[in-house]
């Protein structure tokens, strides 16, 4: 093309082509499409789709109590190493009273105990040692516990195969989650309601006095059994192995046991694992769940492999949620559901016929403005705009993005504001013909003059929508994505694409003068 390089026009012509490909998948919306290309497009959230919406909280109470048993724990052991008798303990809230038989060596289980917990503090009257958990260490643990929560939910929402779900904090210890297209969320629910925690621990089938008394002896705990309450395990409290050195977990087929799940360990687990086994063929291996006994088989030969099978008249859709929840790991703290709501897809056709009702007025408006002031030069502007609208709609469904109303708003908004450079380039373009004869020469120092305005506009604009991606949250993200994607592309059809067709006009027309 005369007086334009070769190479913009190249670049013009094969980013607009790339647009209008790349935005066929999210403009015809095939559902469940098997097909790479129509896997592209733009996923709806959950005021556009329908979905659920979930509000939990993390049960920190329960979280705090567990703690105090392990400082009991540790004191415990450390006074039955010294030889030293505890009388009567006493936990309330965030403290825990321990009386014992002398207090010749509670300076020494003091220090002893000190050396792994910093952030309490322990005092001594007479025979009785008082432990009492600070600001501090209550902040650090309720924190951790947040984090690692949010982390677990994220991971087993991914691993039941929902599609752009929003996770997120909310307060202090609340998750918030969205799930657009769950019309049911019972299994959710489920999944994130069960605290999977999985541990082996070594059955007492020798001391059945403790067991028919209901009173566990020192070091050992009763466990019921999961089918049948009245069953009850007198187990060792501390584990041989846990659910943490868990890598992997799986559902599978047993021909003797019907649905099950196999699970691998890791090098550390497999070497736990293998020991336990080896040390106590013959016995029984207790495989505790959630504080209930799901199966305790009879341990025939070591197991030395670092894999094995737990069975226990799973249903197939049990076995493969047990997996799920196995593979994410064990949430630290139970959570509650203490808000639910579900959002009916109807509400958000309603919202998407009014999205595209307001875009397409908005477009009209704007293309009949731009012909009236414009002329020729408004038509091509309103080429540019439908060219950056295919921009804009193929970049968000290349990147998998999550469109909700907001979104609609800053597209809308977007074609409002994507005139505004060719409109800046046409007032410069008319300053500039009334100094030159020359309509080319005005047409490029037109763009030239202009570029430095469109590039501060756009930049302030930037900057806005990159703050609220920032400090924002999802729909004042999906709004800031939405409306950065709409700015980048409108610089690009104003500075390039307009050029371009004003070029080509130019070419075919053999117009010598410029009408603005």
């Amino acid at each position: 093309m005369k007086n334009y390089p070769l190479w913009k026009a190249t670049l013009v012509i094969l980013v607009i082509s790339l647009a209008i490909i790349f935005s066929l998948p999210s403009l015809l919306y095939k559902e469940n499409s098997n097909n790479w290309f129509f896997d592209n497009k733009i996923n709806l959230g959950l005021d556009l789709q329908g979905g659920s919406y979930l509000l939990l909280e993390v049960q920190t109470e329960v979280l705090m109590q567990e703690e105090l048993n392990n400082i009991s724990d540790s004191i415990q052991l450390i006074a039955r190493g010294l030889q030293t008798n505890i009388i009567n303990i006493i936990s309330e809230e965030d403290e825990i009273q321990l009386r014992f038989s002398n207090n010749d060596k509670l300076e020494e289980i003091r220090e002893k105990f000190k050396n792994n917990y910093r952030n309490v503090n322990v005092t001594i009257n007479n025979n009785t040692m008082k432990i009492v958990i600070n600001e501090i260490f209550k902040k650090n643990i309720k924190e951790s516990a947040i984090k690692q929560s949010l982390e677990i939910v994220r991971k087993r929402i991914d691993e039941s195969g929902t599609k752009e779900p929003l996770i997120q904090r909310s307060g202090k210890k609340r998750i918030l989650l969205q799930l657009p297209g769950i019309k049911d969320p019972e299994r959710i629910k489920e999944l994130l309601g069960t605290t999977a925690k999985l541990t082996f621990h070594m059955v007492d089938d020798e001391d059945t006095i403790s067991l028919k008394a209901n009173r566990a002896p020192f070091g050992k705990i009763i466990v019921a059994d999961f089918y049948n309450p009245e069953i009850k395990y007198l187990v060792e409290k501390k584990s041989r192995v846990g659910g943490e050195n868990l890598v992997d977990a799986k559902a599978s087929f047993d021909p003797q046991e019907g649905h099950a799940v196999s699970f691998r360990f890791d090098t550390t687990g497999a070497q736990k694992f293998g020991k336990a086994t080896s040390e106590n063929v013959g016995k029984r291996f207790a495989v505790i769940l959630d504080g209930v006994v799901i199966t305790a088989p009879v341990i025939n030969t070591a197991i030395t492999g670092g894999s094995g099978i737990i069975t226990g008249n799973f249903t197939s859709q049990e076995a493969a949620d047990l997996s799920v929840l196995l593979r994410a790991g064990a949430l630290p703290a139970p959570l509650s559901i203490i808000e639910e709501r579900s959002v009916g897809p109807g509400l958000g056709a309603d919202s998407i016929a009014s999205g595209k009702i307001a875009a397409i007025i908005g477009m009209i408006c704007v293309c009949i403005f731009m012909i009236l002031i414009y002329g020729v030069f408004g038509l091509l502007a309103n080429l540019s705009l439908l060219a950056n609208l295919f921009i804009i709609v193929s970049l968000l469904g290349t990147i998998g993005a999550t469109l909700t109303l907001p979104g609609i708003a800053g597209i809308v908004l977007t074609i409002g504001i994507a005139v505004d450079a060719n409109v800046l380039v046409f007032e410069r373009i008319k300053e500039e013909a009334n100094k030159t004869t020359s309509a080319l020469e005005a047409v490029k120092n037109g763009f030239d003059k202009a570029l430095s305005t469109i590039l501060d506009a756009n930049i302030t604009t930037l900057i806005a929508a990159l703050l609220l991606f920032v400090f924002g949250s999802g729909p004042i993200k999906g709004f800031s994505i939405t409306l950065s994607l709409g700015v980048l592309a409108s610089m690009f059809t104003a500075i390039m694409f307009t050029n371009f067709l004003i070029y080509l006009w130019f070419n075919f027309s053999n117009k010598k003068e410029i009408n603005l």
